[in-house]
This record gives structure tokens, sequence and C-alpha cells, in this order.
């Protein structure tokens, strides 16, 4: 009797402490910490695993914790059992996979469970409204072939990038400052290895971009970049193209969609700042982290890192090939959109009878150490022993301004050159009244082609001087 009465005691003080254990979890999760919370419910649902409310606390966990293709088990038989709650994780969680059917179709049972909670309904305004948003970025997916991906652990997914010499370095922060803090932030070191972007976390702990140039054997001269980059947020994982001028990076600012998103933007020479930032297209971002665009133009690929459905200390590395201008998919298939928006399949976003794997193959070669022929964007004679092929030649700003300039204008003489031809062509063609309207139109562009004739070999000359001048 006495063993019996034993037996029982710990039986109860068992029970007791699993209520309390439960109750702790309960708790973590109503305050948002939902990793502590997660081992219990795991626990709990082991033994009630039709226990509805159990399924959607899980659940809950799950895809608060970043887990969130595990959660749709739990949420959608807690969804079933018609707990409120479960229909909103759901219509979220359909949201983040890109079905944005079935995603409505959960908000409206959850509205309809709380069509008199105004607080529920203000937040699933807020739910819908980001659904919206993702939706508009699928129907601007870009027609980019993906090659290859390769999961990889976050400490060390530079290892992915094997980029050419020609196009710089991308390498961990502390290999490249000594007593750098320990974090996954990289540096990139352009091809000339004299200049340097990093990111740095400032007094109210944001984290900003910067550059610094070599001087001497040393590197110095630390810069922020400028507030058009540095947005609200943070901003890290900077890769610079051989031009100089464009850099891509990652930033949880400018109106990102989920965590860090990509950006482009471009140096502008006439008021030495850069230009507003471009979000890139789906499926270059997404609602999960998306960061570190490298271009190599050598090989014409390029990477980028997601860790879109990965696990907590994975990251998903893909290979593509850059376009040379931005191409949009057009396809009225929501489904065959929201796929390639979601890199549901690598070979999907091939192109009809490419084989690409040879290139798949010269890709993983790591040669950033080959010599190779440096890239030539346009040939520019300073003298008789010196040719510019790049931006990136000119030792003199004010030279380097001057030939953008005459770049430039060389563009807007193109669209002048070619409209004057269109209009010549016409008058040919033309009856006596429509040749009485076109010439005043084809002398004005005559006048326009000469001036601007004379403005663009008076800037190359400019630039060659001061060039000259300037760096002997």
């Amino acid at each position: 009797m006495k063993l019996r009465s034993i037996l029982l005691f710990f039986a109860f003080s068992a029970l007791v402490a699993q209520a309390q254990t439960l109750d702790d979890a309960k708790k973590n999760l109503g305050e948002g910490r939902y990793a502590e919370a997660l081992p219990v419910f795991q626990s709990e649902y082991a033994s009630s695993p039709e226990n509805a409310q159990i399924n959607h606390w899980l659940g809950v966990c799950l895809y608060e914790t970043g887990k969130i293709l595990q959660a749709e088990k739990y949420l959608a038989f807690a969804a079933k059992k018609n707990i409120p709650e479960a229909h909103l994780y759901m219509g979220q969680l359909f949201t983040l996979m890109y079905r944005f059917d079935d995603a409505e179709k959960e908000f409206a049972l959850y509205e309809k469970a709380k069509r008199r909670d105004k607080e529920a309904l203000a937040k699933l305004s807020e739910k819908r409204a980001f659904l919206e948003k993702l939706k508009k970025m699928v129907s601007r997916t870009e027609d980019v072939q993906i090659i290859d991906s390769v999961v990889v652990p976050k400490k060390v997914f530079l290892s992915a990038y094997h980029l050419s010499a020609t196009s710089g370095s991308v390498l961990p922060m502390q290999d490249f400052f000594e007593n750098a803090p320990i974090n996954d932030f990289p540096v990139f070191l352009n091809e000339r290895k004299d200049k340097v972007y990093f990111s740095l976390t400032d007094s109210l702990k944001n984290i900003d971009l910067y550059t610094m140039e070599k001087l001497l054997d040393h590197f110095g001269n630390q810069k922020r970049l400028p507030e058009s980059i540095n947005d609200a947020g943070d901003q890290a994982y900077p890769f610079v193209m051989s031009d100089g001028v464009t850099i891509y990076f990652a930033s949880t600012g400018h109106n990102s969609i989920g965590g860090y998103d990509l950006y482009i933007t471009r140096y502008n020479f006439a008021s030495d700042s850069y230009l507003n930032p471009n979000q890139l297209n789906m499926p270059f971002n997404s609602p999960f982290n998306d960061y570190m665009l490298a271009v190599d133009e050598e090989k014409g690929v390029g990477w980028f890192a997601s860790d879109r459905f990965q696990p907590e200390d994975s990251v998903c590395v893909y290979t593509f090939i850059p376009n040379r201008e931005v191409t949009l998919l057009e396809n009225p298939d929501e489904i065959f959109m929201a796929n390639r928006a979601r890199i549901s399949s690598i070979r999907a976003t091939w192109k009809e009878g490419v084989d690409y794997s040879s290139l798949i193959e010269e890709v993983k070669e790591n040669n950033s150490t080959k010599v190779a022929s440096p890239k030539k964007d346009f040939e520019f004679v300073i003298d008789d022993s010196r040719t510019y092929h790049q931006l990136s030649d000119f030792k003199n700003a004010n030279a380097r301004n001057l030939y953008v300039k005459a770049i430039n204008l060389q563009k807007q003489l193109e669209s002048v050159e070619k409209e004057l031809s269109d209009k010549r062509d016409r008058y040919a063609q033309a009856g006596p009244a429509e040749k009485n309207n076109l010439a005043p139109s084809i002398l004005a562009l005559e006048k326009e082609a000469e001036a601007l004739h004379r403005q663009i070999d008076d800037l190359f000359v400019q630039s060659r001087n001061t060039e000259i001048r300037n760096t002997f």
C-alpha cells in the first residue's frame, strides 16, 4: 500500500511538472520566444498528435523559427479544426510560397471568424497588403538562366564564388582587416587591389557601407558611402563591377520585402554621388534574405546567395547568366510565373536546346589567380605610350568626368542621327506638302548633330589634355 502511494505521488508530480512545462511553453510563445517553446510542443505532439491546439502551437513555432515548410503539416491540421489563427498563419505560409489564391482563401476564413475583431482585421489587412506586393513582384519576374546551385554552410558561403582575377575578389572581413569582428559580412577588393568596400556597425547599431583606398603601402581615407545607399536599415555585401561605377549591395532598408534584398546603383560623376538604388526583380529577391550578388564578366556568369527555405545554418548560392538588359518574363500562367520567381526548378529557367554543362564546369574552376587579358570597354588614346580601355584607367577624376560627358553626348548624337536618317528617308518618299513640313525639323536636327559633334570632339581633347597635365 505504501509503495502504491509512492508511485501515485511520483506520477502526480510528473503530471504537474508536465503541466508547468506546457504553461511555460505557452508563455514563451505568447512573448515571442518561439525557439524556447518549440521543444516542449514537439514533445507534446508526440503524445497527442490529434490535439488541434498542440498542432497549432507547434506549427506557429516552426513557422516563426524559419522552418516554413515543416510548419505546413501542423498548421493545416489546426486550420481544418477551425482554429482561426491557424488560417492566418496558413495564409502567410502560402503567401511566402507564392500560392496567392490559396493564401487568400485562408485569409477569407480568418476574416469570417474574426469579422467583429477590429484588431484582428487590421492585422489581416497588413498580411493582404504584403500578399499584393509579392504578387506584383512575381508578375515582374526576370527571365534569367540559373545554371547551378549549391547549398553550403553560411559561415563559408564565399567558397561557392569562383571569381576571375579581373572581377576583383570577395573575402571574409577577418581575412582583410586585423582584429576585425567575426561576422558574415565580406569585403570586396577591386582588381587593382587599391580600393576596398566593406560594412561597419555604427554607434546606433546600424550597418553601413564604407570604402577605403590604398595610400602607398596601406589602406586609408575611410569614407562612408552617401545616404542614397546607406538608407535606414542595414547595408552590406557590396560588389563593384569592373567599370568602377556599378555597385550591387544588399539592404534591409530601401523598402525591402523581407530581410536583405539585392539592389543596384551607379556612381554619378557629375554629382560625385550615387544614383538612387533600384531593387532587383525576382528571382534575385524574395521574402527571405537575398545577398552577395557578384558578376564575373570574363566567365559570363554571376552568383547570388539566398536562405529561402533553407536550414538556419545554411544558404543556397545560385549561379546565373547575367542579362545585358533586363528582360521580364511574359506568361499569363500565374503558376508558371510563381515557379520561376521561386526558382522551383533550375532547369525550367534554361533556354530550349542550350547545353550549359561545359559552362557549369568552367564556372567551378577557381582561377582567381589566373592572369587574364584585361577587359576592353573602349579605346581612348592618351599619348604615344598610353591607351585607356576602362574608366578605372583614368588617374584624374576631372579627366574621367570629361570623358564620361563625351560618351553621354555620343549616345545623344546617335539618337539624333537615327531620327535624322528616318526623316530623310521619309522626305525622299514624301509629296510636296509633307516635304515642306519635314524640311524645318531636318534642318534643326542637322544643326543639333553638328553642334554635338563639336562638343564631343572638344570634350575628348579636354579629357586627354587634363589627364596628361595631371599625371606627370
